[in-house]
């Protein structure tokens, strides 16, 4: 089975300094068919204008995964880390126990433009930790890349959940094919682009939830960049 969550359909929350489209729902943003998907809880699309941010705010008992797109932003946490994200680099932050974080648009000019990922973890009440690691356009090009799982295997960072998380760039008439085990949930975001995903066309901000389906046929109609979250 294959259900489309088209990007249009989505929420959105235009608060000036900040320009968000939420998959699932978010905040003021309730739809009670998009509570999240398995594991996965919120994609969000965020633009950040030039100077401005989230101030320092807490979370507690969730794998947050930031995932930029243009632009930098800069983060600051409770557990000492302060750091700059930029496109390619994944970062990862387990809330646990409690952290506290802020993110800021360093430039004077440019919008920040970046997915924030949130999965609920296998357990609740872990230490809090931190991760970042960079990942090229070419890591990505013509394959699927592992960015982040549960045993940080291939490089990806580790995540306290049984999920594996893909980023894949590909140019207009390449295909991949992913096999799939047992009854495990996937769900593809579509950054850019145009993707065929078994028979179904996505735009850019489209989406599918998957269950049932033994293999996903992806064939690029356009140049684009996807994530893939596979779902135990």
């Amino acid at each position: 089975m294959i259900t489309v969550r088209r990007g249009t359909d989505r929420g959105h929350a235009d608060h000036g300094w900040l320009d968000s489209f939420h998959t699932f729902s978010f905040a003021d943003y309730y739809d009670a068919n998009e509570n999240g998907w398995g594991s996965l809880r919120v994609i969000n699309e965020d633009r950040v204008k030039a100077g401005q941010g989230f101030a320092t705010h807490g979370h507690r008992d969730m794998e947050i995964i930031s995932y930029v797109l243009s632009g930098e932003l800069q983060h600051k946490d409770s557990l000492g880390n302060g750091t700059v994200i930029r496109p390619g680099d994944v970062q990862r932050m387990s809330a646990g126990t409690g952290v506290q974080h802020s993110e800021f648009n360093p430039s004077p000019t440019e919008t920040v433009h970046f997915l924030q990922i949130w999965l609920h973890p296998e357990e609740r009440g872990l230490e809090p930790s931190y991760e970042q690691k960079a990942f090229t356009t070419e890591d990505k090009r013509g394959r699927l890349c592992l960015v982040a799982s549960r045993d940080g295997r291939s490089g990806s960072v580790t995540i306290h959940q049984d999920a594996d998380v893909y980023a894949s760039v590909l140019n207009r008439g390449e295909r991949l094919t992913h096999n799939r085990v047992g009854p495990r949930l996937a769900y593809l975001h579509l950054v850019s682009g145009a993707l065929n995903v078994n028979d179904v066309d996505l735009k850019t901000g489209d989406g599918v939830k998957v269950a049932g389906e033994p293999q996903l046929n992806i064939a690029a109609e356009a140049d684009s960049e996807f994530l893939l979250f596979d779902l135990g």
